[in-house]
């Protein structure tokens, strides 16, 4: 409790009222989670934007405005806080004035990527950085899958704007298909690796 306090972060288990609402809703929903910054009742109407670390610069480019678009238009919007497709998300609805979740691999208290420092502070400010994992725990690779449902579960569906086969931005995105959710692609260069596997994907 100690180290939570220490970054402003505090437990919300998932029977109080302060629980997120559309990850209540799915099976098995993790029993608790720590939140830095604030989830409130309008973040029920998220759309997640998932995507490449190594990415192309319309990748980004595509990414930030739509996330910008629908930040507008009152959405909040939720990914991973990984390079790439996920950071352009935050960032396009920041820069837009509207509403972002981060969902963590590691502790909230975890800075990963560390150049992601800065953004932190950003989310925090406007929205929230969440993990259901335990304060200190490191980003390993274990951690993601978990991660990436909860990004499908707190939101309405799932936007890949990019996607390496096998990525945790295709892993997102079936778990969203699975919960009932919708699942949208962005339009890309088809001889881009990370569009051909999306194409494959949805085949």
């Amino acid at each position: 409790q100690a180290r939570a306090r220490s970054v402003g972060a505090t437990l919300v288990l998932a029977e109080e009222p302060d629980y997120p609402a559309q990850l209540r809703m799915i099976p098995a929903a993790p029993r608790f989670l720590f939140v830095r910054g604030n989830v409130i009742d309008e973040d029920a109407f998220a759309v997640a934007i998932v995507g490449a670390r190594h990415t192309t610069s319309y990748g980004v480019r595509a990414a930030g405005q739509l996330a910008g678009d629908l930040g507008k238009r009152g959405l909040t919007i939720v990914s991973g806080f990984a390079r790439g497709i996920d950071s352009a998300a935050h960032r396009g609805a920041l820069d837009a004035g509207g509403r972002t979740v981060a969902v963590r691999g590691s502790g909230v208290d975890v800075i990963y990527p560390p150049e992601n420092r800065r953004l932190v502070d950003r989310v925090v400010t406007h929205g929230a950085v969440v993990s259901q994992l335990p304060m200190g725990a490191p980003p390993l690779q274990a951690h993601f899958p978990l991660r990436n449902r909860t990004i499908a579960g707190l939101s309405l569906g799932t936007v890949v704007v990019e996607a390496a086969e096998r990525s945790g931005a295709l892993i997102t995105a079936g778990f969203s298909g699975e919960l009932g959710r919708e699942v949208f692609a962005v339009p890309g260069n088809v001889t881009s690796g990370v569009n051909r596997a999306w194409i494959m994907a949805s085949n």
